[in-house]
């Protein structure tokens, strides 16, 4: 979990690759008209989300039990609430990043519909996990393959 250019679809796909597990990218699940609203520089409202937060909430259902790695924001305590919900057992990774960095990150890359315009909104949004929530915050400014080494050191043998 986290906003856009925290480094999720890098970090998800790699730590499903050393758990052997299925990766599915979030934002592939969006329907076309959150990618066309975003796309234009408009947030998302929590009524945009819900939809796609079923469908991700559904493909973590159909994983419990066997496991598997899909990222999105769950942005909201309320958004992984009802991930939750789907998935009772769901873990999340919460890729923390300055602002400054996720700004450099979202202006150097390219073929990704979000917008940098949109960053602001979405850090407005995030609510970090709480500590009743099953997960942790990671400091994601770190090379990748040491995420994955204490992803996997705080989740154990699978």
């Amino acid at each position: 979990m986290g906003v856009s250019g925290s480094g999720k679809s890098t970090v998800g796909s790699r730590l499903a690759e050393a758990l052997h597990v299925d990766y599915a990218e979030g934002d592939d699940f969006h329907p076309a008209a959150n990618v066309a609203k975003m796309a234009a520089g408009i947030p998302l409202t929590d009524a945009d989300r819900a939809p796609w937060l079923d469908i991700v909430a559904g493909w973590l259902g159909e994983h419990q039990g066997r496991g598997g790695v899909v990222t999105c924001s769950a942005l909201k305590r309320v958004y992984r609430d009802r991930l939750r919900a789907a998935a009772p057992s769901a873990f999340f990774l919460h890729l923390a990043v300055p602002h400054d960095e996720l700004a450099r990150r979202m202006a150097t890359r390219s073929g990704h519909f979000m917008p940098p315009t949109l960053l602001d909104s979405q850090l407005a949004a995030l609510e970090p996990l709480a500590s009743d929530e099953h997960g942790v915050a990671v400091d994601a400014t770190r090379d990748p393959a040491e995420l994955i080494r204490e992803a996997t050191a705080v989740l154990g043998p699978s």
